[in-house]
């Protein structure tokens, strides 16, 4: 068992996960290499949210100074009901309870600008390189192929490599995510061309909202930093397709914005004003699926680990997908700089895995309760209360956006090593 960090690490996917991993560990001397199949040109689609445990991580490797004036920061989604009356408020970000507030952001801007420090930091990404399969691995180290028969070496190999991931096959063979019947489709709009309401008691219409009429939850969120450009979606059921159907359907824009539109009638005149407003174009529609839960992200030998989505994936109805991922690599980078004499690679890697399958464990509860408050009325009214609500007290939400992360793992590090 070798008991000092590695010195280099293959990472196999540029995306959140693997760039962040690779300036953490870059941070502490471990060198990097990133593997990524699509060209430096690819360009995608949609936005997300961060949340403030995912700031953290941003502030750590110098990403949040970059972005958080080019994206939307606020602090609470509020819900509506039917009749557009606010039934609670909930706070996603909160400077005074969880240190920061929320940032929705353009996901090709989070993209560009961790690509700038990885070329500031001289972090190679290799691109138009398929991951193919493990040769070997031993104690030492190992080997890969890319499809292109050609292989390569590292002392570890981390699969970032999203839900499709082929790392993943390597150590929970056969393993595949699951399709939750539920499609999500959104667009984006501008602020003006939506006709929001005057409501007796309110002060203003409070963005970013959660509709929930007749035929599920509509959801409007600005996010630009002005605050004029919406997000604007809903979620239906939809039979699952194959990539090749998946990729048909997000490239027909028609059928997505007819979809969207289904139940025209049936939702209240804001959302209806929204749905006369859609910029074709910009429609995008994005499957949900998850993960099973794996009795492993790290291989046997322990010189191959999967992370992000590779490992878990999340629906985003709790936007936590891209924090969840900043989180694996912050901690897994934490765990690696402290391999020791004391502090074993496979027990250091066992204790890390234990911990993030713990907290991703309570973010699957969270976000199956926030995907029945999207459920049609009459699917709604069938569930028990504790299924679909949450409190509306501020601060409710301390164990996931307000936690030290990276507390756990120095403390567990420091234990083993004063022992």
């Amino acid at each position: 068992m070798v008991q000092t960090p590695p010195k280099h690490v293959a990472i196999i996917g540029a995306g959140l996960a693997g760039m962040c991993l690779a300036i953490e560990l870059n941070k502490r001397s471990i060198q990097s290499t990133i593997y990524e199949l699509r060209n430096p040109t690819h360009l995608t689609a949609g936005a997300l949210m961060l949340s403030p445990n995912a700031i953290r991580v941003m502030e750590d490797i110098g990403l949040y100074e970059r972005v958080k004036d080019k994206g939307y920061l606020f602090e609470s989604i509020a819900f509506k009901d039917a009749e557009e009356k606010t039934t609670g408020v909930y706070y996603l970000g909160h400077e005074k309870l969880y240190g920061y507030q929320c940032l929705r952001l353009h996901r090709q801007v989070l993209l560009e600008e961790l690509k700038a420090i990885i070329q500031e930091i001289n972090v190679p990404i290799v691109y138009g390189k398929k991951f193919s399969s493990i040769v070997s691995e031993t104690s030492e180290g190992v080997t890969f192929r890319f499809d292109d028969d050609t292989t390569a070496t590292a002392d570890m190999v981390i699969g970032a490599d999203g839900i499709y991931s082929t790392v993943r096959q390597y150590i929970a063979p056969g393993t595949t995510a699951n399709f939750s019947g539920l499609l999500a489709l959104t667009c984006a709009l501008q602020k003006k061309d939506v006709r929001f309401p005057r409501i007796e008691g309110e002060d203003g219409y409070h963005l970013p909202v959660a509709i929930n009429g007749k035929p599920g939850q509509f959801v409007m969120a600005p996010q630009s930093s002005d605050g004029e450009e919406l997000l604007a979606g809903t979620q239906i059921p939809y039979p699952e397709q194959d990539r090749a159907g998946w990729a048909r359907l997000a490239a027909d824009k028609d059928k997505l914005l007819s979809l969207m539109r289904k139940d025209y009638e049936r939702w209240p005149d804001t959302v209806k004003s929204a749905l006369d407003s859609v910029p074709k174009e910009t429609m995008f529609d994005w499957p949900f699926y998850t993960m099973p839960k794996l009795h492993s992200w790290i291989s046997t030998a322990g010189r191959v680990v999967i992370l992000g989505d590779a490992a878990h994936a999340v629906p985003p109805a709790a936007g936590q997908g891209a924090s969840q991922a900043f989180e694996d690599a912050y901690t897994l980078a934490i765990l690696l700089e402290g391999i020791s004499e004391k502090v074993g690679l496979q027990e250091a890697l066992s204790f890390w895995n234990s911990k993030r399958q713990e907290r991703v464990d309570g973010v699957v509860k969270l976000t199956l309760k926030i995907n029945n408050m999207r459920l049609p009325q009459e699917e709604r009214e069938k569930l028990a209360e504790e299924d679909i609500s949450l409190s509306d007290e501020r601060g409710q939400l301390a164990w996931l956006y307000g936690a030290n992360i990276g507390k756990d793992f120095l403390d567990w590090i420091e234990e083993k090593t004063q022992n």
